[in-house]
């Protein structure tokens, strides 16, 4: 059975591996994003997370940046005065002098607090209101083609141009793209739309974005 003692672990091996690989920074380019995909790496393979699932993780670390920066510095920034580096031609860095005792055991507390941290709100509150929002979408998806007959794209357009204007859909994109419906099958869609998502905090909606 899988404990919460398995739990720990798995995280702190997640932070451990992750962690220690950005602050070695191999790469010129995308050492962030190879440094977030092995924490997911991590977790799925100590089976933290169902297999199949998406487990946002990432998109939190990216929501609360200045955390995630401060937790990086906080293991760099000392040691800046014992490394000598120089500038490249090609805007990069190169480093003159043996570094490899400054990370070969460094201290993961703050690394691995800092991900715990966003793994509770993870599972906590950002996947179940993912969730919430995946099971409304596809409701609203269901009903809308129950009543009007349409190819899945031009459903997944009228949801998401109606969320966008706060429950209607705009003269523009009546005039456009959905010209072909008529007036009270646009009302209806826009009520199938309104009743899927009532009560629904827009603030939940997921969240995504990557960068280095």
């Amino acid at each position: 059975m899988y404990s919460y003692f398995d739990e720990m672990l798995a995280v702190l091996q997640a932070a451990a591996t992750a962690f220690g690989f950005v602050y070695v920074h191999p790469f010129e380019d995308g050492n962030g994003r190879l440094h977030r995909c092995l924490i997911h790496h991590v977790l799925t393979e100590r089976k933290f997370t169902p297999p199949g699932m998406v487990f946002p993780v990432s998109s939190v670390m990216l929501d609360r940046i200045d955390d995630y920066h401060t937790t990086l510095q906080a293991h760099s920034a000392p040691l800046m005065p014992f490394i000598d580096w120089r500038p490249t031609p090609e805007r990069n860095v190169e480093v003159l002098n043996d570094t490899a005792d400054l990370y070969r055991y460094f201290d993961c507390t703050d690394a691995a607090e800092f991900l715990y941290a966003c793994v509770r709100r993870t599972v906590e509150s950002d996947l179940p209101r993912e969730i919430g929002y995946l099971r409304r979408h596809d409701e609203a998806i269901r009903r809308i083609m129950d009543a009007v007959e349409m190819p899945d794209r031009i459903a997944e357009n009228l949801v998401m141009f109606i969320r966008q204007n706060k429950g209607t859909l705009s003269k523009r994109c009546r005039d456009g793209e959905f010209s072909k419906l008529r007036d009270d099958e646009v009302i209806l869609i826009e009520q199938i739309v309104g009743d899927a998502f009532e009560g629904f905090d827009e603030a939940s909606a997921p969240i995504g974005g990557e960068t280095n």
